[in-house]
């Protein structure tokens, strides 16, 4: 699989606030990418359980409002809203960690959609470690999964393909690329330099297999 990592890493635009929820403060990571497909495409690519697999990892569950789903070897939780083609919104519970993802559609052309991944994570020592690269990345190399997959639905992504290449050297230049990019969206937040840069240098050792920083 070869790939651009400058440019994957610029058609991304990251965001990083601080809020409060029930009078604790969270954490919101937000990325924005578009993709060239109309949303129905978009919206059939990313809640059909048949094609979710093909991009991203296989599915189970009652993938509609109310119901709940199971990430394979990931991540599983409930469907809190969903309003067809344009957002839903479901809990993200991986381990002991419950945190929140909300994705939303916006047609930008007839063969264009702006697709906005919004992920709450809580205040916790894995935020205070690793910082918002640590879903952030995560996310990027699923949209690049994702585009993958738009360009051409006949195509299966294989999860070990991925693997691979994010160990290869564009695969770890976009993981350095995408870290930077969080770690400037953080400062840009008012997240604190020093912190942001910290747990920047953190999470590019973490994804790259690198000792971590003293």
């Amino acid at each position: 699989m070869q790939i651009d990592p400058q440019r994957q890493a610029s058609v991304v635009t990251r965001e990083v606030t601080d809020a409060q929820s029930r009078g604790e403060t969270v954490h919101e990571v937000a990325l924005t990418r578009t993709f060239a497909a109309p949303p129905d495409e978009v919206w059939s690519a990313v809640t059909d359980a048949e094609r979710i697999p093909r991009w991203y990892l296989p599915i189970t569950g009652d993938l509609q409002r109310g119901g709940s789903y199971q990430l394979e070897g990931n991540a599983g939780g409930e469907i809190l809203e969903c309003d067809p083609p344009r957002s839903f919104l479901v809990s993200w519970v991986f381990g002991e960690q419950v945190s929140y993802v909300g994705v939303r559609l916006r047609a930008t052309g007839p063969e264009s959609t702006e697709v906005r991944l919004e992920h709450v994570v809580p205040d916790d020592d894995h935020w205070r470690k690793f910082g918002a690269g640590a879903v952030g990345i995560g996310w990027e190399f699923t949209m690049l999964g994702l585009d993958l997959h738009l360009a051409d639905p006949s195509v299966a992504t294989d999860p070990a393909e991925f693997m691979t290449m994010m160990a290869a050297p564009d695969g770890i230049a976009l993981v350095q690329a995408s870290s930077a990019g969080w770690g400037a969206a953080s400062v840009a937040g008012g997240l604190g330099a020093t912190w942001a840069r910290e747990a920047e240098a953190r999470c590019t050792a973490a994804y790259t297999g690198q000792p971590e920083p003293q």
